[in-house]
């Protein structure tokens, strides 16, 4: 009689545990049918981990180059590990969790987030931090980067922030209860839309020009995170027109990439040298590249990368250059159909024929 009644809790347990497990599926955000750079930090586990070079960062790195690109045309095999507002502090720990599987010759950052000294939003962290898997680094990125607001447990248990989200269910939390289909080419999020870069706003006077202590620690670890592992730290600025670069902010990049050894490009001066322009190579008025733009920059780094990084090709790799052929089919078709999307829009925005009177 006892063994029967562990079993019926046993069981009982079980369906408690399983029900609330598919409740905290319906309920978790699915990032497939909008807001879809929420799912970009869990691709990364899906693929195999090999990578000579890793970006990390924010939308200007997942917006702004084109891993496809750089196998093409140069036989470098990479990945960005980018998130919407993603700050050093989660970049740092994405890079630490990343070295769990792999080491990449050389990892590629975005300093725009130097900006920021303190935590954000509660929205943008989830974007970054929900994706990853649990570890002790996903434990310390939660732990910098919770706001007052937030509470540990809610990221442990999503359900308890999510519980109140029936609301807004859809039919797309059903159709990716399980599974979610692929967002980005390796980390890329690719647009072939276009909207000119016009009336760009200035920058606005700030107080103090000065990076904070807490995001200047996080580039230093970095930098001997790398250094411990062997591997070449490359910091980059991309060609973003807005938010505002500032020369204050440059002159610390240079100072610090100097001080430290680093290589550091930034890619607003390098316009005319990549191609860019900013009147077709945009599709949000200078925020972030488009397909065209993003190619043309990627080229650039490729070149970089080869010559002044000694990566090699390795195009000549029978199992890597199969997997990027498929790559390549998917890139080549996402393409097309954003082509094919943009000329039935255009199709159905034209006025319509006026007859003769």
């Amino acid at each position: 009689m006892k063994k029967k009644k562990w079993v019926r809790w046993a069981v009982s347990a079980g369906i408690v545990l399983g029900s609330l497990y598919l409740l905290q599926r319906l309920l978790l955000p699915k990032y497939a049918a909008d807001v879809i750079e929420g799912a970009l930090i869990a691709e990364y586990y899906d693929e195999e981990k090999d990578h000579d070079v890793v970006f990390i960062g924010d939308c200007e790195v997942y917006e702004n180059f084109s891993p496809q690109v750089l196998w093409d045309e140069y036989g470098i095999n990479s990945y960005i590990r980018g998130s919407a507002q993603q700050l050093i502090w989660q970049s740092y720990y994405l890079l630490e969790d990343t070295l769990r599987y792999e080491k990449p010759d050389v990892v590629i950052f975005n300093v725009l987030s130097l900006k920021y000294n303190e935590p954000q939003k509660e929205a943008y962290n989830r974007m970054t931090l929900e994706g990853m898997e649990w570890s002790l680094s996903k434990v310390n990125a939660i732990r910098a980067s919770m706001t007052e607001e937030e509470n540990f447990l809610d990221y442990v248990f999503p359900i308890l922030r999510y519980h109140s989200r029936w609301s807004e269910l859809s039919g797309a939390d059903l159709d990716y209860l399980f599974d979610t289909p692929k967002v980005s080419h390796n980390g890329y999020y690719m647009r072939v839309d276009v909207k000119p870069a016009e009336n760009v706003p200035p920058g606005r006077v700030l107080g103090d020009y000065e990076f904070g202590e807490n995001a200047r620690s996080y580039l230093d670890k970095m930098a001997q995170l790398c250094r411990e592992n062997d591997i070449e730290l490359v910091l980059i600025k991309a060609p973003s027109l807005y938010p505002y670069w500032y020369d204050e902010w440059e002159e610390q990049v240079e100072r610090f990439a100097e001080e430290n050894g680093l290589r550091y490009l930034n890619f607003l001066e390098l316009v005319e040298e990549t191609d860019l322009d900013f009147s077709t190579d945009t599709y949000d008025a200078g925020l972030h590249l488009n397909l065209s733009g993003a190619e043309k920059v990627t080229r650039y780094l490729g070149r970089f990368l080869r010559e002044q990084c000694g990566l090699e090709d390795r195009r000549g790799e029978e199992h890597l250059a199969r997997r990027w052929e498929e790559k390549g089919t998917a890139y080549s078709r996402d393409r097309d159909e954003q082509y094919r999307a943009l000329e039935l829009k255009a199709g159905t925005d034209q006025p319509e024929k006026q007859e003769d009177s």
